[in-house]
């Protein structure tokens, strides 16, 4: 694994702790673990879904030796802030892109992205910002959380939109990562209400035009009375 040998190559050894997202497949704890490290997770930013600087300054001890930045659907982590943390705390900083559509055409994707910025209803969209790659196009269903997220998703499958939840079970739900203390309120909002639509690659103007349609007469459902 990649990040396996970069955490060993920075010279984090067994026994050390390493803050990663818990909003994540659990892949990156995972290696970490394989690198002999003890992963600790720390809350995301609710606009970015990359970790957030303040919860991660809360989460730094003694034993931390590095801190994963994941820049979450290509939005990008506040790296500045990171980088003051860093020098602040002397902890490592190192950085992962979140693989999926990695090799898209970013122009033509955030153009796709403004033009569902502009059109979509009944759900949050993505949050705005300088250098967003918009690898997935991950809204916000509003409602009860998880019930009606996962409701809406069926309903756009029934009618022919492809989209996925990102992520089902954050990492510090899993059996093996669990344990009591973890405090992570916007990574388990985040899991609960997050959707990612069609990736943006490749869709026509017709599909994007459908995509749109589909969404807000079923997202209107969702609005309060």
């Amino acid at each position: 694994m990649r990040m396996t040998g970069a955490l060993k190559s920075a010279g984090v050894a067994t026994g050390d702790e390493v803050i990663v997202p818990a909003y994540d497949s659990g892949e990156l704890a995972r290696t970490v673990v394989a690198a002999g490290a003890v992963p600790v997770f720390a809350d995301i930013d609710p606009l970015s879904y990359c970790l957030a600087p303040e919860a991660v300054g809360a989460a730094i001890t003694p034993r931390t030796a590095a801190v994963v930045l994941v820049h979450r659907f290509g939005y990008p982590a506040d790296a500045t802030r990171f980088a003051e943390l860093a020098v602040r705390h002397r902890v490592l900083i190192l950085e992962q892109e979140d693989g999926a559509g990695a090799d898209g055409d970013v122009t033509q994707r955030r153009e796709r992205a403004g033009y569902l910025d502009r059109r979509l209803a009944g759900v949050e969209t993505p949050a705005p910002a300088e250098g967003h790659r918009y690898q997935r196009y991950v809204v916000r269903v509003p409602g009860n959380g998880r019930p009606d997220r996962d409701a809406f998703a069926r309903l756009l499958r029934r009618r022919g939109v492809a989209c996925e939840v990102p992520v089902p079970i954050p990492v510090h739900r899993m059996r093996e990562f669990r344990r009591d203390g973890w405090m992570l309120a916007e990574t388990e909002r985040a899991a609960d209400e997050t959707l990612a639509l069609p990736s943006l690659d490749g869709l026509s103007e017709a599909e994007l035009r459908r995509l749109v349609s589909v969404c807000n007469a079923l997202g209107g459902l969702l609005q309060p009375a």
